[in-house]
């Protein structure tokens, strides 16, 4: 796939990659979650985090309810992603009940937004991430505005199913970098782009 149209590769991409995620087995998937975490929680910006963003992973994305479950019994700050007027906006969630986010998503039920810019480790969904840290959302540009209110030195990290990282993806300007990927096999900081 070529990035002269980046709109029209793009969907392409999305296509392709929904389609490979939809023929995982709830089995793979509910597997994947335990492993997710560990490689999440061994990451240093993780272990020394007092506030980490992440998300609640819809259907067939990478399983982040271990995840989340980790970060809570260590008391960590956790901020969820919840759609707001505009924009995401992140709220404080202590474990507490969960409702319609936006998009097919979920979020805490209450709760205060806060700044993205609390937390010192930032998980993010994504289909794809190339080499260089593309990441390729599901279109909507939600969390592209979001990461951009990212702390500066703040970890943003994609969690991908092994075959997600692949070489090149098409790009444009608003698209937002991620500094790493995790995915059930292996865990890769990326090339810091300018």
């Amino acid at each position: 796939m070529t990035d002269e149209d980046p709109v029209a590769a793009k969907r392409a991409w999305r296509r392709q990659l929904l389609a490979a995620r939809r023929a995982r087995t709830p089995e793979a998937v509910t597997a994947a979650g335990p492993v997710l975490a560990r490689r999440v929680l061994a990451l240093p910006e993780c272990r020394n985090a007092t506030c980490v963003a992440c998300y609640v992973a819809l259907s067939g994305e990478p399983p982040t309810e271990p995840l989340l479950a980790a970060l809570i019994e260590r008391g960590t700050r956790i901020l969820l992603p919840r759609q707001g007027a505009s924009a995401l906006d992140f709220v404080d969630w202590d474990g507490g009940p969960l409702g319609p986010g936006g998009h097919g998503t979920q979020a805490p039920v209450y709760g205060p937004v806060r700044p993205l810019a609390d937390a010192r480790l930032v998980v993010t969904p994504a289909l794809a991430v190339d080499a260089l840290g593309v990441r390729l959302g599901r279109g909507g540009g939600g969390y592209d505005r979001a990461l951009a209110h990212a702390a500066v030195g703040a970890l943003v990290v994609a969690l991908l199913w092994d075959g997600e990282l692949v070489t090149r993806l098409p790009v444009e300007p608003h698209d937002r970098a991620v500094a790493a990927v995790i995915s059930p096999a292996r865990t890769l900081r990326l090339p810091q782009q300018p």
